[in-house]
Formats: C-alpha cells, sequence, structure tokens
C-alpha cells in the first residue's frame, strides 16, 4: 500500500476535474492543518474536562476571529461541562448551514500525555484524533479557504463547537434546537468510515440504570442478616441475554457495573449501566419493559430492583432529505475522480435532532477513521486532503442553494 505522502501526489494528480483554486488552497492547507490537529490531540478534553475545553476553545476561537467571525461563548446547560462555543459568518446567499463538531473526547486525563499524537505511514493515532478532532480541525479549513477564496454566497454559516456529545450532549441541547430552528441544513463533521464512507442513518441511545436496594450485614458472623445487592443485580444482568449485543438492529450492552464498599460487607447497594442502540425510537420503550417485568421479579428476597432511563440521541433515520445531500456530496466527490459510498453505524450523533426537527441533516463528513473510544484510535491521512476538499465544494455548492426539506 502507498504511504499518504504517496497516494496524496497520485490523488493530485487525478485531481483534473477539481476545482483547481480549492484544490490548490486544500494542499497548501495541510501542514498548518495537520500541525493543529496534533496540537489538539495533545490536550486532555475527556467530557467534563473543563479545563481542556477551555483551552482547545482558546485555540479554535482565536482562528475563527481572524476570519472575521462572530465568536461566542455559550455555558453548558448542566454542571461540570466546558462551555460551547458558536462562530458565525454571514455572507450574500440563500441558505443557512449549521456546521456542528465536539471536541470532547471519552479519555481521562493524562491519556494525552501517555498516547500523544503520532504517525506511521498511512495514519494518525492519537486520544480522539478522528472522534472528533480532525473533523473539527477540519471544519475550521473548510471555513478558512472560503474566507481564503472570498467566497460568500451563502446566507450564513454557524459553526458550533460543543463539549458534551459523548455523553449525549447534556451541555448542548437548547442551544442545538436554538440553532436548528435557525439553519436550513446541517453538516455533522463526525469521521467517515472506511473504506470512504457518509453517514446517511445512526441508532439512537439510551443508557438504562439498574438500581438494586438491599441489606448491608458482617459477612462473617451474620451473612444471613444480609440480604446481597449484587447477587441479586447478576440475576437482573442475565435477562440481558435476550437482546443482541452487536449488529445493525437493537443492541443493549452492559457498560458501569458497580456494588460493594468492604471486603467484608455484603452489598446493600448495587448498580449497573446498560447502554441500548436502536434504530427505532419505539423500541426503546420495549426494552423498558423487558427491564421492569424482569425488576418485578427478584431471587434475593427483601430487595428492590429500580428502573431508570437517561435519553442520549434519537436516530438519524434513512430519509429522503439525508439521501439527496448525499447524492450532492458524491458528486462534489467525483470531481477528485473518487467514489463515495454511504451508510450508517451505531454511533448517534447531533444530526439526528437536526433530522428530528426536520432539518436536512448529513453526517461522517469528517477525515475516514476507525478504532474509536480505545487505544487503537486512528484518522486514515490519505483521506485528510479529499475531505477537506469534499467539505469546501459542498459548502459552496449548498451557499446558493438550500436543500429540499423532504
Amino acid at each position: 500500500m502507498l504511504g499518504w505522502g504517496a497516494q496524496c501526489q497520485a490523488q493530485s494528480a487525478a485531481s483534473a476535474k477539481a476545482d483547481p483554486k480549492v484544490w490548490s488552497a486544500v494542499e497548501a492547507a495541510r501542514p498548518a492543518q495537520m500541525q493543529l490537529l496534533k496540537q489538539l490531540v495533545n490536550i486532555d478534553s475527556g467530557t467534563g474536562d473543563v479545563e481542556g475545553s477551555r483551552k482547545i476553545a482558546t485555540i479554535l476561537g482565536a482562528e475563527l476571529k481572524a476570519l472575521g467571525m462572530t465568536v461566542e461563548t455559550v455555558p453548558a446547560e448542566a454542571p461540570g461541562l466546558g462551555d460551547n462555543m458558536v462562530a458565525t459568518m454571514t455572507g450574500r446567499g440563500k441558505t443557512r448551514i449549521l456546521m456542528i463538531g465536539h471536541t470532547d473526547t471519552v479519555f481521562e486525563p493524562g491519556t494525552a500525555q501517555q498516547r500523544p499524537y503520532r504517525e506511521d505511514e498511512n495514519r494518525g493515532y492519537g486520544p480522539g484524533v478522528s472522534d472528533e478532532k480532525a473533523g473539527v480541525v477540519q471544519g475550521l479549513y473548510a471555513l478558512k479557504i472560503l474566507h481564503g477564496l472570498n467566497f460568500n454566497n451563502f446566507a450564513k454559516i454557524t459553526y458550533l463547537i460543543e463539549t458534551s456529545e459523548e455523553r449525549g450532549s447534556p451541555g448542548t441541547r437548547k442551544l442545538i434546537a436554538k440553532l436548528v430552528a435557525d439553519a436550513d441544513v446541517e453538516l455533522n463533521l463526525e469521521p467517515g468510515d472506511e473504506p470512504d464512507v457518509l453517514t446517511v442513518w445512526r441508532k439512537g441511545s439510551a443508557t438504562f440504570h439498574i438500581d438494586v436496594q438491599g441489606r448491608a450485614a458482617h459477612a462473617g458472623i451474620a451473612p444471613q442478616d444480609g440480604r446481597n445487592a449484587a447477587m441479586e443485580l447478576i440475576h437482573q444482568l442475565a435477562g440481558l441475554e435476550e437482546f443482541p449485543k452487536s449488529g445493525d438492529g437493537l443492541t443493549a450492552n452492559l457498560t458501569v457495573m458497580q456494588a460493594g464498599t468492604r471486603n467484608n460487607i455484603i452489598p446493600e447497594t448495587a448498580s449497573a449501566m446498560v447502554n441500548v442502540r436502536v434504530r427505532d425510537k419505539s423500541t426503546l420503550d420495549e426494552v423498558e419493559l423487558v427491564l421492569r417485568k424482569n425488576a418485578a421479579t427478584t431471587v434475593v428476597p427483601d430487595t428492590k430492583v429500580t428502573i431508570s432511563r437517561e435519553p442520549s440521541f434519537p436516530p438519524l433515520m434513512t430519509n429522503p432529505a439525508t439521501d439527496k445531500l448525499a447524492a450532492r456530496a458524491q458528486r462534489v466527490y467525483a470531481e477528485l475522480g473518487k467514489p463515495l459510498t454511504t451508510g450508517g453505524n451505531g454511533g448517534a450523533s447531533e444530526s439526528a435532532l437536526a433530522a428530528d426537527a426536520g432539518v436536512p441533516a448529513l453526517d461522517g463528513l469528517g477525515p475516514v477513521g476507525g478504532g474509536f473510544h480505545s487505544d487503537k484510535e486512528y484518522v486514515s491521512l490519505v483521506t485528510i486532503s479529499p475531505r477537506l476538499y469534499l467539505l469546501t465544494r459542498l459548502l459552496m455548492d449548498l451557499g446558493p442553494t438550500p436543500p429540499p426539506k423532504k
């Protein structure tokens, strides 16, 4: 396989149909684009890392202001989360475009120091490199290219950079609703899937909490006086076996489990979180019914099981508006002589909120990546420049012509 340098040279030679000014700007932007990506990856910004979010916002805010954009800091709507940033530029065209990216990751403080950004011949690695710091950087550089080309044939481009997507955007829901209501189209900078896929559907998600109340007792002297909440939780979790653990449909997976405080005490309480992904919102109600039915039957006497539900994102359903947007993106990508396929996955995102509100939404527009939420997370280096071209040209294509809502 060719390394990304050789592949980019081949790509440049194959771009005869591409807009020459845009492609030239994309190629010229690459060194600074990659340097900024490295800088952001090397800053810890897990959801709830307020200081990390602030550091990144300071860097990105300065870049956006340099383009003449209005940049607003919007406090999070829930405690313990970083502030959000909304940057806006206005033009003379017809379409109000909303771009959304997130800088929060799933990684703990210290991860960036342990695993700083690095590259091999084909990939860049690091915490949050593709989910979704590469996409956030790409959004910035698409705006830089438009600014450099004096392109303003759009009504307004709003760029939301948020800090709590990995938890279902609890710090941004009202803000997203407000911005979506003032948009004709939403473009999401989540990573594309291998080999070069746009996201046209996503599963919705919710986390179910299973909480068990038992009774503490001395584990050696009087264990019979206790009511073991952990044992009852195990019984409740056995009921999850009827749900699939993987696949394109419903999945339900245990993600967090807690019980006990000391090795000589019968656990008084126990809890678990079950992450559920669905293609249809009604399926979440069906899962909840099963969990509540199971909770009504306990095997450890005198224990009580409580079920609660923490919503995240609805599904991004297959729909004509998204399909038409994807077709426009495919036509743009064809200018590079590259095929662009469509698909979906179980990762939820803000695009579902836009589509739910009746605004055409297209997802997976960031560079291609994989290994998400793990120490193997990567971004495909050869897709960095083509995907920047795609986003830039798609903004130019949409600016004068709003997409149909159906």
